[in-house]
């Protein structure tokens, strides 16, 4: 065969007789050798035609008619055999010709291997495109008929010279050319520079001969997948077992890390660079599988470590690595969360030494600051990952309600974070940058969210927010807008309809004392005293969280006839309404001129009740406790702490001297009274009330509960009519778990009200029914 591929090209003969089948194919022969061995001489235009010509005439020759006389349609027939014989001479000779080619490839090994068989492939699949288009008669005619009547293993000219070439070259040298393929990448593993565009020639060459049996015009990757891939990742698995086996022992875990991740990098690499996308899948998996998965334990052992040291960019490099695997996160997963909730605990734990002491903003900015830490981590590091968030999500919630602060129970971090808001939405000499204050109660909003017990956050938030409404100590109208429009986003609209309505309560008040300043100034007679310059809230009961007086009180007289007039005027714009005077919320300025060696007035800012003390001095530089009492009607639990307060700031002396005002004690006024302010504030929350307040506040949340789950057991048995106990008491928590946790405890006590109520009733089968 080597003789004939280095003759030199000589013009064809003429095409001889047709009905010489002999010498037919002597001549068709001639002209394929020609083509499979010199084309790169190229062939002239009669050579050409001479072939395709006697490709023509040996299809359609007439000679085997003689034995079918008088049938019509016999010349097809004989046409029909005679293709036979044209198809069956060629795969004679592609199996001649490529048997020496397997006879010369065993001359060669590894590189030169891969160069032998790239050549002659080439060169091959060439010559076969050639013949193909020379052979279009034999294609066209008896190829065709032959494949429409369902025969096997007939394909057209170039798909035969792949179907030999794959019989008779491909399956002996394909296990010695994969070897040489696999020395090459192995090569290139350790570093090696080598030309990848070998094995891509060879991979296109093994996907070339994947061919579908059942229909010859399709193709399949079978051929490249058994011969190719197969090997190819079971010599990938052996190398990267061994080499990280090896290189685990050598180094540490965070040095393997990113050894692994050059490694993946590069087999990606290789896939672009010279194998086929099909791989691509499955080579994954075989990297993923001895680089990461067959050291995963050694991996999330190593995790502690890194979260302990705050190692973001190894925790990035591990998150990576173990996302790949199946399962790869869930131990990180529960780690981390556990670290979270562990550092939580702590951040708590140090700033509540003494947890009556404890101030609200300490508290939150220390839950705060843990949350940022980790939600950085799970930005930079997990990518945002939904389940990490999760994790994240878990842990906060555990330390937000279950820490030092909280032993009690989890009401104490709603109540200091309502207390906080608080702080922050009222005015301050310092005056918070509207940016930095919105900015902050998103921050308050993130706890919020943890937060389980949501009922005490809006209890102690409406009794605040009421406070900051009535006595205008709001920083800003917008901020507290806001703030409840965030609450409304989180809780919706039920949660919030109350302290909305708190608001348009206090612009109907507004538009109200514009009036009554028209109606007053109306009944002034010249010469009248000019009145109390005086504003009033009008506050709906069923919205505002406040109380009416725990103790009787008559104002002062300059007080009566100023709110006798507005009662006047408001009843007859509202006529059958009752207004309850709220004096523990009310409060009022008085100047002062008493004190010796004053040059300016002082202005003492003071609540009702101290006003209503201060004036009976107008009369009398000196008032017995027993004159107090019966001049304004004050119980002492509210007449002892507004003495207290006049006396540690020295507005007033007791006499005689002692610890607390009560009966016996005499009260005068301190003409030495000095202060470096003008204006000085007296209307101070004594510690025993504002605790009052706080138990009061508690008492409220336990009685709503109660109103609250009664009212979800009813809706839940009125919708389903009977219900089995334990399943009304999980629907119970579903239902109410958004507002607060209920206690199992509790709900059962609940039900044994409805049933006394004749709400429920008992049936059998610890079942419970609904009594309309």
């Amino acid at each position: 065969m080597s003789q004939t591929r280095t003759t030199t090209a000589t013009s064809m003969p003429p095409v001889p007789n047709r009905e010489d089948l002999d010498a037919t194919w002597k001549y068709l022969e001639a002209g394929v050798s020609k083509i499979m061995s010199n084309l790169q001489e190229g062939m002239d235009m009669p050579t050409y035609m001479g072939v395709y010509t006697a490709v023509h005439n040996f299809c359609t020759s007439q000679k085997a008619v003689s034995n079918h006389s008088g049938v019509i349609g016999g010349a097809h027939r004989g046409a029909h055999l005679l293709g036979e014989d044209l198809y069956q001479n060629l795969i004679t000779y592609l199996n001649s010709y490529l048997r020496e080619l397997v006879a010369v490839s065993r001359t060669h090994a590894d590189e030169a291997l891969l160069t032998f068989y790239i050549r002659e492939w080439d060169r091959y699949t060439i010559a076969a495109k050639y013949i193909n288009h020379l052979f279009r008669y034999l294609n066209r005619h008896w190829v065709k008929r032959e494949m429409d009547e369902g025969k096997k293993n007939i394909y057209d000219v170039y798909t035969l010279h792949l179907v030999q070439w794959r019989m008779t070259l491909f399956s002996e040298v394909h296990e010695k050319v994969m070897d040489a393929v696999l020395k090459m990448v192995e090569k290139q593993r350790h570093g090696e520079t080598i030309e990848h565009s070998q094995i891509k020639s060879i991979v296109d060459s093994f996907v070339s001969l994947g061919l579908d049996e059942a229909d010859p015009t399709k193709s399949t990757l079978d051929v490249y997948r058994f011969n190719f891939e197969r090997p190819f990742l079971e010599a990938t698995k052996a190398f990267y077992q061994a080499e990280s086996k090896q290189f685990v022992a050598e180094n540490s875990i965070v040095e393997y890390m990113k050894k692994a991740e050059i490694r993946l990098d590069e087999e990606e690499e290789r896939v672009n660079m010279y194998l086929h996308q099909d791989i691509t899948v499955p080579l994954k998996k075989t990297c993923n599988t001895a680089l990461i998965a067959d050291h995963s334990g050694i991996l999330r052992d190593e995790f502690q470590v890194l979260l302990d040291n705050d190692r973001y960019d190894d925790m990035q490099r591990m998150y990576n690595l173990l996302s790949r695997i199946p399962d790869g996160l869930d131990p990180l997963r529960a780690k981390f969360e556990a670290h979270v909730r562990k550092a939580g605990l702590a951040a708590v734990a140090k700033v509540a030494v003494d947890a009556d002491k404890l101030e609200p903003k300490v508290y939150v900015d220390a839950l705060l600051e843990i949350h940022t830490q980790y939600q950085g981590l799970v930005k930079q590091a997990f990518k945002d990952e939904p389940e990490f968030t999760r994790s994240l999500d878990n842990a906060c919630r555990e330390f937000v309600n279950r820490n030092q602060v909280c032993k009690s129970g989890s009401n104490k971090s709603p109540e200091l974070l309502a207390k906080y808001t608080d702080a922050l939405l009222k005015k301050s000499a310092t005056g918070a940058e509207e940016n930095d204050l919105e900015n902050t109660l998103t921050q308050i909003m993130t706890v919020f969210k943890y937060i389980e017990d949501k009922d005490v956050f809006q209890k102690f938030y409406s009794r605040m927010l009421a406070r900051r409404l009535v006595h205008t100590s709001s920083s800003s109208d917008d901020a507290e807008t806001s703030m409840i429009s965030k609450l409304k986003e989180a809780c919706g609209y039920e949660y919030t309809n109350k302290l909305q309505r708190m608001f348009q309560d206090m612009q109907i008040s507004k538009d109200l004392n514009t009036g009554f300043k028209d109606f007053e100034s109306g009944l002034m007679e010249p010469g009248d005293d000019k009145p109390v310059d005086a504003t009033y809230s009008i506050l709906g009961t069923g919205f505002w969280p406040l109380n009416p007086p725990n103790t009787d009180f008559t104002p002062p007289a300059e007080i009566a006839k100023a709110y006798e007039r507005f009662q006047s005027f408001y009843n007859q714009k509202h006529s059958g309404r009752k207004l309850t005077w709220l004096w523990q919320l009310c409060k009022g300025e008085v100047k002062v001129n008493y004190p010796k060696g004053m040059k300016t007035p002082y202005t003492f800012q003071v609540s009702t009740y101290q006003m209503a003390i201060l004036l009976l001095f107008n009369e009398s530089d000196k008032n017995s406790y027993d004159d107090i009492v019966k001049a304004t009607q004050l119980q002492a639990d509210v007449l002892d702490p507004a003495l207290g307060i006049f006396l540690k700031a020295k507005v007033l002396n007791m006499s005689p001297d002692g610890d607390k005002p009560g009966p016996g004690k005499m009260f005068s006024l301190n003409y030495d009274f000095k202060s470096k302010k003008i204006r000085v504030n007296l209307n101070i929350a004594v510690k025993s009330e504002q605790k009052q307040e706080v138990d009061d506040t508690h008492k409220t949340i336990e009685e709503d509960r109660k109103l609250l789950m009664q009212s979800a057991i009813v809706r839940i048995m009125k919708a389903r009519k009977k219900m089995k106990h334990t399943q009304l008491v999980s629907e119970c928590i579903n239902q109410i778990r958004s507002r607060f946790v209920p206690k199992i405890p509790d709900i059962k006590k609940c039900i044994d009200i409805l049933l006394e109520k004749e709400y429920l009733e008992r049936l059998d089968d610890d079942e419970l029914g609904y009594l309309a």
